[in-house]
């Protein structure tokens, strides 16, 4: 697997993970009710799902494209799609009207209650594998840089933990953020900036990919 590979997949998974996502808004929830112990479980959680996804998307593209190639085809499309489908919520939500963040989690953080860090990880685990993003993200990206004709596993096991990593890197700064302040990272300023950064990138890999597939017809 060649660097450049490598490269683009750590710029797209880096787009993916800083984007606002159900597991941000799960970070954003238990650092304030339970902890920063218990938040750093759902990142282990997060972490072992995004594996598990992994696993799930080789054997399923590989069992695709072996079986029928026109199938292969409108998965690729569909996955293009996809990212265009994110790139214009992305964008489009720059112009939504700004919604208080703080105020709705002070309605439903004041009763305190103790978890087990099993109970963490396990709302960790199933908020990242019943993310239909993260699957039709591996379905957009994998095709694009893995030749599945050829593929070996520890090539998807290099992507996955790169994505695996980025996650975790990123959610524990999170953690750290949001243990000195819950506002910094839903500002409006802030949310428009990484809003735009990544919809115009999913737009581009959007683009790149449907232009691969009319070139190849």
């Amino acid at each position: 697997m060649s660097m450049d590979i490598i490269l683009t997949f750590t710029v797209i998974s880096i787009l993916l993970v800083v984007s606002p996502g159900p597991n941000g808004v799960l970070i954003l929830k238990t650092v304030p009710m339970h902890g920063k112990k218990n938040a750093m479980n759902n990142v282990f959680g997060i972490f072992a799902a995004t594996y598990l996804h992994g696993v799930l998307s080789f054997f399923g593209l590989s069992a695709i494209i072996l079986s029928s190639a026109e199938i292969f085809m409108v998965v690729k499309i569909l996955g293009a799609l996809y990212l265009l489908f994110l790139g214009l919520k992305a964008i489009y939500s720059i112009f939504k009207k700004d919604e208080d963040i703080k105020e709705t989690l002070d309605k439903s953080i004041r009763k305190e209650k103790k978890r087990s860090h099993k109970l963490s990880f396990i709302e960790g685990f199933l908020t990242q594998l019943l993310n239909p993003k993260v699957s039709m993200f591996y379905l957009a990206a994998f095709p694009q840089l893995i030749d599945f004709k050829n593929a070996a596993f520890s090539e998807i096991f290099i992507l996955t933990s790169i994505h695996a990593f980025t996650m975790g890197i990123w959610f524990t700064f999170f953690i750290l953020l949001l243990g000195k302040s819950t506002k910094a990272m839903s500002s409006k300023k802030m949310k428009n900036i990484i809003n735009g950064l990544t919809g115009t990138v999913f737009l581009y890999f959007s683009y790149k990919i449907l232009s691969i597939e009319t070139n190849s017809k």
